[in-house]
């Protein structure tokens, strides 16, 4: 017995001597406390899960856990008090992808690292020695495996391998997936998404040497209308328009401002409205200028305000900051909001809202409806917070005067184009972070519009103008769908922050402009889950101060599982709707491939008379406030946009045919019929 005990001994000595060694034998682990050896031979972890410095690593250490059920799941160093570095994998050897890390983490340099941890998966946890020689470093530690109840996170963590300026998210390839983009002088580094959420491609594509580098801001946009994004630098001596080849694969031309100044804020917008995008900067020091595009890739400089160029902020010494390009007052026409910053009762410091007027001119209200006042601004977050459709307004807080100026701004649309400040019981009133950037998206999908920013916060909107402060782990960032996936995605240089799925539900709109602009910048989208259930969306080139985020229509769903409907609005006046969108997907939206429909009409409890109408059309019915009225004809286009007076809408100047009219009330309810012009 006593060899046969020996010979057995002999036999697993191996396998005692390879535990911990490499990827194919590591030591299996359940909760509890366990030693660590780094020894010289064995196999260095790959892919790096944490961000900061990557030294020369030699050793790794290889554990292996499978839980039984699904668990929050800690690895923590820190009674070990050693300066350790830990990768969470999933997957198998050879295959690996990184679910969570940490480095620093703990007490005196030591790491703790938290997942979520699926029942009957195999999770390898990795130490390797990236601070051998340094500090408070040892090849022999210990570490500590605890699991929680599984609590649904926000958002979980992914490393990414990006370099140069990271401040965009959107596609670039032409296929509606969010890249990440990259930039350097002299290149664009670009990760394309994969279609099924698995990860990125990368690749550097060349472009002109510039002076001005986005490190202020920047936007993207198909200026030059050949189906491939450009992008607008904004940087301390000016603004670039980088422009795409036709094929996608370089940048070989780009637009210089041919003056020097400090740009902040850049938008690519359809300023004109003539189907081709404008290039918008905001100057911190003077009028704004932009590129108004002469097609082709061209450009013609303006400054706002000089030679017949619209006022688009003019104030003389500037203090422009953010501006944000939105439709306030549903007139079908983009209105310039401009979040402004200089310093207390310093004038400059007055936020403007520009309404344009239909003409080519724009008309600053802002102090008329209470905008302009010293509130230290550097940007807003336009969106319709109670899903009533029209566009409300958070004008975000940087820093603070004094007490009543250090908070943010809430500010109400009433539907009539006036606001209402409502930031007393919002619980904004007592919330004191501040952040250059805020920006408003539906994070968890419940069918409401929640702001990211004030720091490390997501302001989660109740559905009723109130907000739920929450401090999570992100800042602020582009925000896009990063995996493919429904949920929205925040990317914090290269560490992705990525929506936690939590069972809502959700619909991706993708928009191809023909007569408009490619991207369908400016357009409103409308998703109607009931009759009297809508929410709408924008679609924008530049939120927020800095970053660039998706082009993409993004709609939580919350627990609805049908939709009536869906309506673009496209800025040339073009109207689609599509029927029965099905949830859970994406759907691609051609400028008039879904024409707005005599079967849309007709089916509210209305009149019009005489119809056929010659000269004024009359409109009657019980309980109905109309305020404005639209005038389609059948292949979709906006022929005309009047306000209601005494329920008359006059139309003799309409050519003889039949028409759509979407009538709008002071609820913001829209009431649709079908008329005839003789």
């Amino acid at each position: 017995m006593k060899q046969i005990f020996t010979l057995a001994l002999l036999c697993m000595a191996p396998l005692g001597l390879l535990a911990q060694q490499d990827c194919g034998h590591p030591q299996v682990v359940t909760p509890g406390t366990h030693s660590v050896a780094l020894t010289a031979g064995s196999q260095v972890p790959s892919p790096i899960c944490t961000n900061g410095t990557n030294n020369t690593i030699s050793k790794g250490a290889w554990f292996a856990y499978t839980p039984t059920a699904l668990h929050t799941t800690t690895v923590s160093t820190a009674a070990s008090m050693f300066d350790t570095r830990v990768h969470i994998y999933s997957g198998t050897c050879g295959t690996l992808s990184c679910v969570g890390g940490d480095d620093d983490g703990g007490p005196a340099y030591t790491s703790i690292a938290t997942f979520m941890a699926q029942a009957n998966v195999t999770y390898y946890i990795v130490f390797d020695n990236n601070w051998e020689g340094t500090g408070e470093y040892s090849d022999n530690f210990s570490f500590t495996l605890t699991e929680a109840e599984f609590i649904a996170p926000a958002f979980t963590q992914q490393s990414v391998n990006i370099n140069g300026i990271t401040n965009c998210v959107v596609d670039m390839n032409g296929d509606y997936l969010d890249d990440i983009i990259g930039v350097d002088n002299g290149v664009v580094h670009i990760l394309y998404q994969a279609a099924n959420g698995s990860g990125f491609t990368p690749a550097n594509l060349t472009s002109p040497n510039t002076m001005n580098m986005p490190y202020w801001s920047i936007a993207a946009g198909d200026y030059n209308k050949d189906g491939f994004n450009d992008l607008l630098y904004g940087s301390g001596g000016g603004g670039t328009v980088m422009l795409s080849n036709s094929t996608g694969t370089a940048f070989d031309a780009k637009l210089d401002t041919p003056e020097s100044f400090l740009a902040q804020r850049t938008n690519f917008v359809d300023i004109d409205n003539d189907g081709n995008l404008d290039a918008f900067i905001c100057d911190d020091n003077a009028a704004n200028v932009y590129f108004l595009n002469t097609g082709n890739g061209g450009g013609s400089f303006k400054r706002s305000g000089i030679n017949g160029a619209p006022d688009l902020g003019v104030y003389f010494s500037g203090g422009n900051y953010a501006s944000l390009w939105t439709d306030y007052d549903n007139d079908g026409d983009i209105d310039l909001f401009i979040a402004k910053c200089r310093g207390a009762n310093n004038d400059a410091a007055k936020d403007e809202l520009h309404r344009n007027n239909g003409d080519g001119t724009f008309t600053n209200v802002a102090q008329e409806l209470g905008f302009a006042d010293f509130h230290q601004a550097w940007s807003s977050a336009w969106g319709d917070f109670d899903n009533d459709g029209y566009m409300d307004v958070l004008v975000g807080s940087n820093a603070g005067l004094d007490g009543s100026l250090f908070t943010q701004k809430l500010m109400k649309n009433n539907g009539d184009g006036t606001f209402t400040n409502i930031t007393t019981g919002s619980g904004l009133d007592t919330f004191t972070g501040t952040s250059r950037d805020y920006v408003t998206h539906d994070f968890n999908n419940d069918g409401f519009l929640d702001i990211l920013g004030g720091g490390h916060y997501i302001l989660y909107n109740n559905g009723d103008m109130t907000f739920n402060i929450v401090n999570v782990a992100p800042g602020t960032g582009p925000v896009g769908d990063l995996n493919n996936d429904g949920f929205l995605d925040i990317q914090n240089g290269t560490t992705l922050h990525l929506g936690y799925d939590n069972g809502n539900n959700w619909l991706k709109i993708h928009l191809k402009g023909v007569q408009s602009n490619s991207n369908g910048i400016g357009a409103r989208v409308e998703v109607y889950t009931s009759p009297d259930h809508k929410m709408i969306r924008e679609i924008r080139s530049g939120d927020g101060f800095e970053y660039m985020g998706s082009l993409n229509a993004h709609f939580g769903l919350g627990t609805h599982e049908t939709i009536e409907k869906v309506v673009v609005r496209w800025p040339s006046g073009t109207v689609d709707v599509i029927e029965n969108a099905v949830i859970n997907q994406s759907l691609l939206v051609a400028e008039g491939a879904f024409p707005l429909s005599v079967g849309e009409a007709g089916r509210e409890l209305f009149s019009l008379y005489p119809n056929p109408a010659k000269d004024v059309l009359n409109i009657s019915g019980d309980n109905l406030d109309i305020v404005k009225a639209n005038i389609y004809d059948l292949t979709g286009r906006l022929v005309k946009t009047a306000d209601v007076n005494d329920a008359t809408v006059p139309v003799q100047q309409l050519a003889k045919g039949t028409y759509i009219i979407i009538l709008n009330d002071k609820s913001g309810k829209q009431h649709t019929a079908k008329f005839i012009k003789e």
